[in-house]
Parts: C-alpha cells; structure tokens; sequence
C-alpha cells in the first residue's frame, strides 16, 4: 500500500470550484470534485465549504453509514496542520459530547425531512382542491 499523502490547508484552499473541489473532514482530505452533481444537498453545500474544514458542517447533517462510505472512497491523504492554519471546527475532548451532537444533528436532519413531506403533502393537498373547485365551477 502507498504512503499516505499530506496536504496542507494551503494545498486543500486552492481546490475550490466545481470541477477541483477538496474537502475536509476529522483532519482527512477528501477529493469531492467527482461526487459534486451526485450530492443529495445539491452542489451548492459542497460549494460552500470548498477548500475547507467541512468537519461540523458534515457532522452537523448527520450522514448515514453509506455517505462515510462515499466518503472513504473519496479520500485523497491527510491534513498537514501548520501554525497559522484556523483552528479545529469540532471539538475532540469528549466522546460522549460528540456523539451527543451526532445524535442531535440526526434528528434536525429527520425533522427537516419531516418538514418537507409535510410541506409537500399540503401544497399537493392545495392543489387537488383548488382542482376540485374549478370543475365544481363550470
């Protein structure tokens, strides 16, 4: 196996447009330039973190077993931190404070969704009536 690659965030800053997009997630360097028009968000929250730590932003979602997995696949090397690089987005300090926000972060993610089919439930709901009421007209 390869020795594993060593990026800085120098190095990760330049990739930050949608055909050359890294990431980083827990200090790892992800190439997410191939996954960008396949990402459920939409390209716009690869985007954003471009060229970044995306650390507490992907926590903060709270990706499922398949999404880490893409993710593996997408591993370009590791974070080479150099002072004057911005400091870590996540705390590391306690297991049980992370897994807290994991688990908070998963249940925003599934009222979001929640939110949405409801929302979607009503306009189609609105749609059917307003349907009805001009046939009952003519």
């Amino acid at each position: 196996m390869s020795e594993t690659k060593e990026l800085t965030y120098a190095d990760v800053s330049s990739h930050n447009g949608k055909k050359d997009l890294y990431v980083v997630v827990h200090d790892k360097v992800y190439n997410a330039t191939t996954f960008i028009d396949e990402h459920p968000g939409g390209e716009e929250v690869l985007l954003d973190v471009g060229g970044q730590d995306a650390t507490e932003a992907f926590e903060d979602v709270g990706h499922s077993d398949e999404a880490r997995e893409i993710l593996d696949g997408l591993l370009v090397g590791d974070l080479k931190r150099m002072p004057g690089d911005p400091a870590l987005h996540q705390s590391t300090s306690s297991t049980s404070t992370s897994t807290a926000s994991k688990a908070e972060g998963a249940g925003m993610g599934v009222g979001l969704y929640a939110l949405v089919l409801l929302g979607g439930l009503a306009a189609f709901g609105a749609y059917k009536y307003l349907q009805m009421s001009s046939e009952a007209k003519k």
